[in-house]
């Protein structure tokens, strides 16, 4: 009989977690007190280790970690795990992404009560001896509007709240199924702005990324209704403080209520001193339940990973098969790309995305290309992280159907992979393929038209009217941006009939060295001849 596998728990989690591995039948050792050096001499032993955030596995831990087979992180994030030094070594990284969703939508709704009721800074007042009680008069919630920016997991789960409460919520987030908004008897936004026009409440659900950052700034806030209030539970960059303080202070903005800043831990911040401003100290995931919850979910991974079940919260994943690796990797990026620039392209509320593999591709088992189309659509737009092995529940939990066709011909090209978004009554198609010993991504084809350009890092697409000197116009403004074109293509109708009737119409599409700024592409598409344009970076 083979010996027990040994767990180590490096951190305190709840005790339902611990129970979990022992019932297992795993030798579970506790080493929550150990330093460093102790974990370094003793993590050779274990064939998996929890942890929480305090634990850094780096690459120099995971060289001596030499039986170790999976890594249960006991949250949300991994930024203290060497995930690719991690999946080198063969070693499963597995977290708990859902285990303080429902903890993060409950403490919205205690800001949002607190903050529609002043329960601070009525507490406050009459600790200290005095009955203001006309001075604290709030306002209902019944019949007020909620508009939540980003409806993810954590969106949705305030929504329902907020329902419950008799209010009426509208939200915004292009990455959800118009259908999901259905069910859940949401209004679907079409732009941030339609939010703002009609919200009495305003809570972001954002993940913080270099667009979202400072979403909330001094021209968002002048769009909104005066006398709104402003919530945020997600993370502290995605408002401008300097901003919000101005609209505090000019009753644009009657109140607002914070968990999360900039730079934590922070004890003073200008808005700390406000009356109508509720703190708290990034409480969000922060109860018994969410603490147990992520422990018992990571413990869960863990088992699974020791006995040959299903990872599935795992943040790695085993390379392609090797008899695949020659046909697929290739095209893994390409996919990826396709799926950025579709998306970017949509423009819309994304309900479907079919994918279609032509050729010798089409022999093997595409389900890895097809996540990571969906890694290029959804990277970067969830509340949570994405990887190759959540993209897919993370897609069908936002409604997004996911489509795959297979065909083992192609047209003029050995392999050929197409992506089309579908938003409501409007399709997005891109069609890619790799060519060259190195497989280079190369864009063939594009809003209706088609080249054979290759997918460099960042690119620019134009539709502009059909006329003489429109290629030359666009070249003189990069050059006045100081933006180096690496290499352009027009694009030409398809003669197989599956293209769109642009008319007069033509597409341009550059590649440049460094990210084209959207002042530039609001300034070409501003000017006289141009329909519409988009800078995409594919990093």
């Amino acid at each position: 009989m083979s010996a027990a596998a040994k767990v180590l728990v490096a951190e305190r989690i709840g005790e339902s977690g611990i129970d979990l591995l022992r019932d297992a039948g795993f030798e579970v050792d506790l080493g929550a007190d150990w330093d460093r050096e102790q974990l370094a001499e003793r993590i050779g032993a274990y064939d998996a280790i929890l942890i929480r955030s305090a634990t850094q596995l780096d690459a120099d831990l995971l060289e001596r970690a030499t039986n170790l087979r999976a890594i249960g992180r006991a949250g949300v994030g991994i930024d203290n795990v060497d995930v690719p030094e991690a999946t080198k070594r063969g070693i499963i990284v597995a977290n708990a992404p859902q285990s303080n969703v429902v903890t993060a939508a409950e403490h919205t709704m205690a800001l949002l009560l607190a903050l529609a009721r002043n329960v601070p800074q009525a507490h406050a007042s009459l600790v200290a001896g005095r009955w203001d009680r006309s001075k604290y008069s709030g306002v209902e919630l019944l019949d007020k509007t909620l508009g939540i920016l980003g409806f993810g997991r954590i969106g949705q789960l305030v929504a329902e709240r907020a329902m419950g409460f008799g209010m009426k919520v509208v939200a915004y987030d292009p990455y959800v199924g118009a259908e999901r908004y259905r069910e859940l008897g949401v209004q679907k936004a079409e732009t941030s702005d339609d939010v703002y026009a009609v919200a009495d409440f305003i809570t972001v659900h954002l993940p913080k990324t270099p667009e979202t950052e400072g979403w909330l700034n001094a021209e968002a806030f002048a769009k909104m209704k005066d006398g709104v209030r402003v919530l945020n539970v997600a993370r502290g960059p995605l408002i401008v403080d300097a901003d919000l303080q101005a609209a505090l202070d000019s009753g644009k903005v009657a109140g607002a209520a914070l968990d999360v800043f900039r730079s934590e831990p922070i004890t003073e911040h200008p808005l700390f001193g406000y009356p109508n401003v509720v703190v708290t100290p990034h409480l969000g995931a922060s109860t018994a339940e969410a603490t147990d919850r992520a422990g018992f979910q990571a413990a869960e991974q863990v088992v699974a990973a020791l006995t040959g079940g299903s990872v599935t919260t795992a943040v790695n994943v085993p390379s392609v098969p090797a008899e695949d690796l020659e046909v697929l990797g290739p095209f893994l990026p390409l996919c990826r790309r396709l799926g950025r620039l579709a998306a970017t392209l949509a423009a819309g509320t994304i309900d479907r995305i079919e994918v279609e593999y032509l050729g010798r591709i089409a022999e093997r088992d595409c389900r890895p290309l097809t996540t990571a189309v969906l890694l290029g659509v959804l990277a970067g737009h969830t509340e949570e992280d994405v990887n190759e092995v959540n993209a897919p529940s993370i897609a069908a939990e936002r409604g997004i159907v996911t489509a795959e066709t297979t065909r083992t011909s192609a047209r003029d090209f050995t392999e050929l992979v197409r992506v089309t978004v579908v938003s409501g009554d409007r399709t997005t198609r891109v069609v890619g393929t790799t060519l060259g010993r190195r497989h280079r991504p190369h864009l063939l084809e594009a809003w209706g038209q088609r080249f054979n350009l290759q997918l460099d890092d960042h690119l620019a697409l134009f539709r502009y009217e059909d006329v003489p000197g429109m290629i030359g116009r666009v070249g003189t403004m990069f050059g006045a941006h100081g933006v180096n074109i690496d290499a352009a293509a027009v694009g030409y109708e398809p003669d197989d009939g599956e293209g769109t009737d642009l008319g007069s119409q033509a597409v341009m599409v550059v590649t440049t060295h460094d990210p084209v700024p959207a002042a530039l592409i609001d300034e070409i598409v501003a000017s006289d001849g141009f329909v519409a344009g988009h800078a995409v970076d594919l990093v």
